[in-house]
This record gives C-alpha cells, sequence and structure tokens, in this order.
C-alpha cells in the first residue's frame, strides 16, 4: 500500500457509490481498511512509531470522509500522555542454593520488565517466594499470602486462578476466569504486598497463549500512562517464567513442582520461602510522549446527550523479533485492523442512514496491546460523562475465517446487552454461544472492561466456532491455528486471497442493529443481578 493518494481515492470512491446504494455494509471497503492499515507501510501500528502517525492521519480522514463529525470539540484526537519504558536484561539470572549457581537463560528461561523509572535495577540474591495463585479474595476466603512475608522479595505464582479446571462454579467460577486470574492483578496484589519481583508461571491452556507470547517483551519497550509524580509503589521488576524453568526451580528446592502446584488449589495452601536467590539486572531508558485516541460522533436529534460508544483499538505491538521467514513486522490484520475496520464500517452504515435520536460515538483508542491505556485513560478523563452514556459496544478481533451459525460472547451472565444481541441474532437465523475458553479471561483483556469497570454496560463478542458447512471442529481447529501460529506473530497479515470476511461482516452487522436498537430507542441496558459490576453503575 505504497501509494497511499491512490487508495484514499479509491476509498472516497467506493464510499460514494456506497452511499448512494442501499445502507449496507461493505465487504470491499472493509478489506481495504484492513489492508491499508495492516500494510508493512503502517509499520504494526505500535504508538510512538511513525506508523501510529500514519494509523492517525488515516482514521480522521476515514472520519471525515464518512461525515463523522469531531468527538472532542473541533478535534478529531484525544491526547493521551504516555512513558515508555525499555528495560535491557542482563543475559541470564544466576540462582543459587547455598554454594551452588544455576543459570537461568534470558528470553527463553525468563521474560522480564518493569515499570519504575530508575535507570538501573538490581535483584541481588534476593530470595525467592512461592505464593500460589498470588490471590487476595475475601469472597472466597482466600489469601495465598496470608502469613507469608514477602517484602523485598520475589514472588511466583501460577497463571490463571484456584478454580481452573474445575466445575464448582461457586468457586472461582469454575474454570471461568475471574479477575484474580489475570497477570495484571498478580502484578498488582505483589507490589500491594511489598514484592521486589513477581513472575507468573506460564502454562499454555490457562494463559490462553503460548510462551511466544510473552517472549515479545524480551526488552521491548512498554507504555504505561504517565502518572507524574505519582508515589504508587511498584514491583522493581516483574514478568514470566515457563513452566520449565519453574519445574527445575522446584527441584532445586528440593520441592515437586506438580505436587506444589495441585496443593496451592486447595482451601488451606500456604506459601513457602524455595531457599533459593536469584540475581540479575537491568539498565532502563524512559521516553515521554503523547498517543491519541481518535473520537468521531453522530449528533443524537432527540437525545443529544445520551451516548452509545462504539470502541475499537488501532495499535498493534510493531516492529519484533524475526520469525522462521526473517520478517519483524507485526501487522496485526486480524488484531485488530479488523475492529477498527469494522468500526468505521458501522460509522458508515449510521451515517448513510437516518440520523439517530442518541449521539452514536465512535472511539478507536491506543496502546491496547500495552495494557488497555488508551481505554483506562478515557474512563478516567472521560469526554461524555460515565452517567450520560447508555452502553459500550467493543470491536476486537473479528475472524477472517467464513460464516459461522454462531457468535461468541465473552463474559457471559454480564448485562442485558447480551440479550438484545441474543434477540437480533436469532432474527437473522443465528444463535449466540458461550465462549470456548472461558480459562482464558477475555472479558479483561480488551478495552470494554475499563468501561466495566466504571459502571457501562458493555458487550464484548468474538467469532464463532460452529461454521457454517464444515461444523464446530473444523472452527474451533481454524481459531486454535490462529492462536498458535499467527497471534501476535508477523504472520497475522491480511491476504485478499485466503481471507473470508463473511463471518466478519455478519458479526460485525449484528453489533450495529444492537447499537442502532439502543441509538433509535429509549431503553438503558442493565447489569445483570450476579455481575459484579451492577454496583457500579448503581452508584
Amino acid at each position: 500500500m505504497k501509494n497511499s493518494a491512490l487508495a484514499l481515492l479509491l476509498l472516497a470512491t467506493l464510499l460514494s457509490c456506497s452511499e448512494k446504494k442501499s445502507a449496507e455494509l461493505s465487504e470491499q471497503i472493509f478489506e481495504k481498511h484492513i489492508a491499508t492499515l495492516a500494510s508493512d507501510d503502517f509499520g504494526g501500528r505500535m504508538p510512538f512509531s511513525e506508523g501510529e502517525k500514519k494509523t492517525i492521519d488515516y482514521l480522521q480522514q476515514q472520519f471525515k470522509t464518512i461525515g463523522i463529525e469531531p468527538g472532542n470539540g473541533n478535534s478529531y484526537l484525544q491526547e493521551v500522555p504516555l512513558v515508555e519504558i525499555t528495560a535491557t536484561i542482563d543475559p541470564e539470572m544466576i540462582i543459587t542454593k547455598g554454594k551452588q549457581e544455576t543459570l537461568i537463560k534470558g528470553s527463553e528461561g525468563f521474560v522480564m520488565w518493569t515499570e519504575r523509572l530508575d535507570s538501573a535495577i538490581e535483584f541481588k540474591d534476593d530470595d525467592i517466594v512461592f505464593a500460589g495463585f498470588g490471590a487476595v479474595a475475601p469472597e472466597y476466603n482466600w489469601n495465598d499470602y496470608e502469613g507469608l512475608d514477602v517484602k523485598g522479595k520475589i514472588v511466583l505464582v501460577l497463571v490463571n486462578d484456584p478454580g481452573f479446571g474445575g466445575s464448582d462454579t461457586t468457586f472461582f467460577k469454575g474454570s471461568t476466569m475471574t479477575y484474580y486470574g489475570r497477570w495484571t492483578y498478580k502484578f498488582e496484589e505483589a507490589a500491594r504486598q511489598g514484592a521486589k519481583g513477581c513472575f507468573v508461571i506460564h502454562n499454555e491452556i490457562p494463559a490462553g497463549y503460548g510462551y511466544n507470547v510473552p517472549q515479545n517483551n524480551w526488552n521491548a519497550p512498554h507504555l504505561y500512562l504517565d502518572k507524574g509524580a505519582s508515589k504508587e509503589y511498584k514491583c522493581a521488576g516483574v514478568g514470566w517464567i515457563p513452566m520449565q524453568t519453574a519445574a527445575k526451580l522446584f527441584q532445586l528446592a528440593g520441592l515437586n513442582f506438580g505436587e506444589e502446584q495441585s496443593a496451592a488449589r486447595k482451601p488451606g495452601f500456604k506459601g513457602k520461602s524455595l531457599g533459593l536467590k536469584a540475581t540479575v539486572g537491568m539498565t532502563v531508558r524512559t521516553k515521554y510522549d503523547k498517543s491519541y485516541n481518535i473520537i468521531g460522533k453522530i449528533t443524537g436529534k432527540t437525545k443529544p446527550d445520551e451516548y452509545i460508544l462504539y470502541s475499537a483499538h488501532w495499535d498493534h505491538i510493531g516492529i519484533g523479533r524475526p520469525d522462521d521467514t526473517g520478517d519483524t513486522i507485526n501487522n496485526g490484520a486480524e488484531d485488530n485492523a479488523t475492529g477498527t475496520a469494522g468500526m468505521l464500517e458501522v460509522a458508515r452504515l449510521f451515517k448513510s442512514g437516518e440520523q439517530p435520536d442518541r449521539t452514536v460515538v465512535f472511539l478507536a483508542v491506543t496502546a491496547e496491546e500495552q495494557g488497555l491505556q488508551g481505554s483506562a485513560y478515557y474512563a478516567q478523563n472521560p469526554i461524555y460523562s460515565r452517567d450520560s452514556t447508555v452502553a459500550n459496544i467493543n470491536i476486537d478481533g473479528l475472524g477472517s475465517y467464513g460464516q459461522m451459525k454462531d457468535i461468541v460472547v465473552i463474559g457471559t451472565g454480564q448485562s442485558q446487552l447480551e440479550d438484545y444481541l441474543k434477540e437480533e441474532a436469532t432474527k437473522t437465523g443465528r444463535y449466540v454461544a458461550k465462549e470456548p475458553q472461558p480459562e482464558a479471561g477475555y472479558y479483561f483483556r480488551s478495552d470494554h472492561f475499563n468501561f466495566a469497570k466504571i459502571g457501562i454496560p458493555a458487550l464484548f463478542t468474538a467469532t464463532g466456532i460452529d461454521h457454517v458447512t464444515k461444523g464446530p471442529d473444523y472452527g474451533r481447529q481454524l481459531q486454535d491455528e490462529f492462536r498458535r501460529k499467527h497471534y501476535h506473530q508477523p504472520s497475522d497479515e491480511y491476504d485478499s486471497a485466503t481471507w473470508n470476511s463473511d463471518g466478519a461482516l455478519s458479526d460485525l452487522n449484528l453489533l450495529y442493529l444492537v447499537g442502532k436498537r439502543l441509538a433509535f430507542g429509549a431503553e438503558w441496558p442493565q447489569w445483570k443481578d450476579n455481575s459484579e459490576f451492577k454496583q457500579l453503575r448503581n452508584k
């Protein structure tokens, strides 16, 4: 996509022709957006990169072409102050037990980074402690840190939460991950306990992705919201270790990792020191800059101060380690050029029809891949108030696998929005399915989560697996293959020869219909009684 001027002219022509026809989603326009955003020319859309500038320019131009009003006063932009922290880690970690030394190789044996702004950080003969799942969950009468002194020490914790693998849905929701299973929570809790470091023990099934995904963090920049002179305590180092490293550490400690892992799932578990010490250091570079959320709107005609908020993250992870072919650009076609392109198509569809009663807002957020930072900033600094925002509909990762009979709700049982989705799906001969991997905690892994955390009912869906002609086993195989071979890798590219957008457009149409129902209606969808977010809305 080197000839960007020609591409923009073609898009303008397509948009014009489409608007003269009936209002419907366009596969041609949808895929043209994906091809542009996921092109090598956009460099993987990493914030603070040339790819960010191109993405921001492109999205603003598309909003203008469609006729979407600026969403932040006279501007399409909301500044998001960020700090980029790049840690260069020692190539090996030294583990000692008495006079015995064992070397753990960086990247292969551990991945580490920091949220601190210090120019240099050192772990020197620091004690290693096993803290189970690293969860403090009073509602489940569970505290992995009870009686355990971890101040100034390195904590090892298991991925996911104690309910994983069980059928008792009252015990940490069984195999459906709670927020206590999310790695971000584990780092936060370790810091609250005063730990100096925290490593999550990786396991592909309960994590939901291979170890190659955290490996992308090796000596890579990380972005965080710039909180100025905040005194909030952060661990000096956080990261991941593969199970092979964990097994080796427990063996050095004279313990069996499998037995300790099983014990950590049972009530009454007590954490313990491994009798090991770790030494590793890092140098740290910091860079302060601004990224941007891009925001547009269609003003409502009768209830302009009530808002339906569509969101999608425009960013990806940029340039990384070369794959087997030598490719270093993580193009992020499915993740999340599809969602961004889809939001543009929903915006075009709304604009080509009758003016809605409520205002419809389109928010393309930055730094989702860095920990949902752009949506977190918007939630903390909303352009449209929380109390006036009727609902959030988030679009992240529309599949390229063809038509499915089902559409998956992530976080089943949260709000009435999924009931609206079910009604619309039934009208089209489709059905709503529960997520096939509830243990992966996808409800905590995209931008809708930040809106849920401030009480706004949020809908997040995923591509189904029940392929219209080949059935669920085939659909599951396609998704497993994407997760293993393409997720957060350079091979997540757009290929016009193999790409099939039928299913993506079908899902997108349902998300449009749910938003249309709200935009032309008076309903305020509510959280369901068993949702942990209900009280936030009530407040």
